[in-house]
Parts: structure tokens; C-alpha cells; sequence
């Protein structure tokens, strides 16, 4: 009965609204974005996906990359190659829907290990699609540790989302970040959680490597 309770809980809090720090996003192939032009509402285009290549047309200036940039660089991007035809043009760029985002997800969880999160990128969604965490979860010190920073991993207090309803506790996560939970007993970040981590990281990087 906990268990049922406990992912019901996971499944509610991952329909809460996306974080403050989705401006941290990186767009991936696969996003599916709206581009609007203030006050030009022929300019406008409702929906177009970032293409494998990692580019996304706008036909007002052809194709443009978009992988690797938010969308605030990406709205600055525009803003300025529309700006040659265009007088101080404004363009927002929002995403409607996410690409498929490799995450890990290990430590006190049901169900550790790398997962594919489509539709929303957060850190609910990642600990749901674990199917939650376990009675010895330390709420208090989830780490997220950002692809390429693993000396630098995000601690957030999951007790600021369930209780208080902070929704800016709910990352969104890119490509190759890892969620660690911890358990009720003293962490040590050097010495606990990178040393997990790191064949995830090794095995990653050999993965991604070109082949000859």
C-alpha cells in the first residue's frame, strides 16, 4: 500500500509546472518548438522540430542551429539574423514538446539506472520513471550532477517541492545528467557519490566516441 501511495505521489508531483531553471535547457533533436515574432503574426510559425542534423527552419531566415542553445540563445539568435530584414524584431521561442533525454538515475531509488525521459525533462519525471524512492531516500540531499560537471553537483531539498510546493526544485534535466539519490546516513560527496557515478560517465563517454 506505501508503495502505491508513494508512486501516486511521484506521478502527481511530475505534472507540476517546469522549473524556473528550464532556461538552463539545452534544445536536443527532437524538441518540437513555436517561434512568435511580436506584433508579426505572419512571421509566426505554431510548431517545427529541431531536426537530427540539430538544425530548425525558420523561413523567414532559412535553417539555423538550435541544438546545444536554450531558448532564451536561441530567441537572441533569431532576434538578430531577423533583424536584417526587420526592424528591432522581438522573438520568443518556446518548446511544446521535448525530445527523448538519456538520464541516469541511481542511489535510493526502486529502480536505478539510465532511462530515456520523453514529453517533460524534469527531475520528477526521472525519479517516477524510477518508480520512486525508497523508505531510506534522504529527501534533504538529492545531487544532480550536470553532464561535464561532476565537481560542481546541484543539491536540492525535495522537501522544498513536496511541502512547500517549489516548484523551482524541479529541474529540468539535460542529456547525460545523473540523479542521486542518497540514504539517511552522512554523505559525503567526494567520496559517496562521484566514485558511483563515474563508470556511468566512462561508459558514456566511450559510447559517444566516434567509430573508424
Amino acid at each position: 500500500m506505501k508503495q502505491w501511495k508513494l508512486l501516486l505521489m511521484v506521478v502527481l508531483l511530475s505534472l507540476l509546472p517546469v522549473s524556473a531553471h528550464a532556461s538552463d535547457y539545452a534544445l536536443i533533436p527532437g524538441d518540437v518548438l513555436s517561434i512568435s515574432v511580436f506584433g508579426m503574426v505572419d512571421l509566426n510559425v505554431p510548431e517545427t522540430t529541431i531536426r537530427p542534423d540539430g538544425k530548425v527552419t525558420f523561413p523567414p531566415v532559412g535553417e539555423v542551429v538550435a541544438a546545444g542553445l536554450t531558448v532564451a540563445e536561441l530567441s537572441s539568435q533569431l532576434t538578430e539574423k531577423l533583424g536584417k530584414f526587420y526592424v528591432n524584431p522581438i522573438v520568443n521561442v518556446g518548446v511544446k514538446t521535448f525530445g527523448t533525454t538519456r538520464i541516469y538515475i541511481v542511489g535510493q531509488v526502486t529502480r536505478p539506472g539510465a532511462y530515456d525521459l520523453e514529453k517533460s525533462h524534469t527531475l520528477m519525471d526521472a525519479i517516477g520513471k524510477a518508480e520512486g524512492w525508497t523508505q531510506e531516500a534522504l529527501k534533504t540531499k538529492v545531487y544532480i550532477i550536470r553532464n561535464g560537471s561532476q565537481d560542481n553537483p546541484l543539491k536540492v531539498n525535495l522537501l522544498d517541492l513536496l511541502k512547500r510546493g517549489d516548484t523551482s526544485k524541479n529541474y529540468v534535466l539535460n542529456s547525460g545528467d545523473i540523479v542521486y539519490l542518497t540514504n539517511n546516513g552522512k554523505i559525503d560527496i567526494n567520496k559517496d557519490v562521484l566514485p558511483m557515478v563515474s563508470p556511468i560517465w566512462l561508459i558514456r563517454h566511450w559510447m559517444n566516441q566516434p567509430t573508424t
